[in-house]
């Protein structure tokens, strides 16, 4: 896949641009070799219907981890009996609105950064480089802003307002684009990457993986703690259900006794349901 669509601009060097500045120049250019190793390799459809699947279950699988992880953050879980099949297809569509909405911002935004440098450099030739700097930071921050509002928006089971969406992702953006800034000083003034060998690349990969995990989540704790004390608060759809924490001290019960009692509880729920 990485041959298809990135191979020749791997070769000339466009992705070893982009991403340096996120994991630094060694771990920006090993990425790079791979991907020209893989293009120069020839091509298998085999290989290609193969790197489709995985890719396609590995995405899926990424978007349902932070989906489960901004659940269990804000509280919420699906209904224990929800079909299986409305859970994959609850998967697809969430894969389906985050993908298009990467693969639309990464087509537009170099587009629309090269038509603003352009008009920049037009109109103040004398402050081109200032201006070209700060335009540049405030387009990544408001993509970012837009990505971390429909991850918010789109993936939990949860109903919640867009301004809170909105300014959950806007701190979360703010902490990220503060984050690279330090991370990157920190992988280019120090040894992490050095003190692994031929393995440091990928120590500098996981470390910066590690820390925009990180960020995602304390924004999924932000966007909580303002919808509850600014906004409209969160209420579960209607695929999920409010998760009530309980501590239960017995110490002549045992575990199996406790959960043979709760699911007990649970089916008196169900036929008083029923019978109302």
């Amino acid at each position: 896949l990485a041959d298809i669509f990135y191979g020749r601009a791997a070769i000339e060097g466009t992705i070893y641009g982009q991403i340096r500045e996120f994991v630094g120049n060694d771990a920006a250019a090993q990425i790079q070799n791979m991907i020209r190793n893989a293009s120069l390799s020839g091509k298998s459809h085999g290989a290609v219907v193969l790197g489709m699947i995985t890719l396609l279950l590995g995405a899926t699988s990424v978007f349902a981890e932070i989906q489960d992880s901004i659940n269990i953050i804000w509280g919420l879980k699906p209904k224990p009996k929800r079909g299986w099949v409305k859970m994959l297809l609850n998967r697809l569509w969430s894969f389906s609105v985050i993908g298009s909405f990467i693969l639309l911002v990464s087509l537009l935004v170099n587009t629309i950064i090269e038509a603003l440098m352009n008009q920049l450099q037009r109109l103040f030739p004398q402050v081109t480089i200032v201006l070209v700097y700060i335009v540049n930071q405030l387009v990544i921050l408001g993509i970012t802003t837009l990505l971390f509002a429909v991850i918010f928006k789109v993936l939990p089971d949860a109903r919640i307002k867009w301004r809170d969406v909105m300014a959950g992702a806007f701190a979360t953006s703010l902490l990220f684009m503060l984050g690279k800034f330090v991370i990157t000083f920190y992988i280019n003034h120090s040894s992490v990457g050095t003190a692994y060998g031929a393995a440091g690349s990928l120590v500098v990969i996981l470390l910066w993986v590690y820390y925009s995990s990180a960020i995602l989540f304390f924004g999924a704790e932000f966007t909580k703690a303002y919808a509850a004390k600014h906004g409209s608060r969160i209420y579960p759809n209607q695929y999920a259900v409010w998760v009530k924490v309980v501590e239960v001290e017995e110490s002549d019960t045992s575990l199996q006794q406790l959960q043979e009692k709760k699911e007990q509880e649970n089916k008196d729920v169900d036929e008083n349901t029923k019978v109302k």
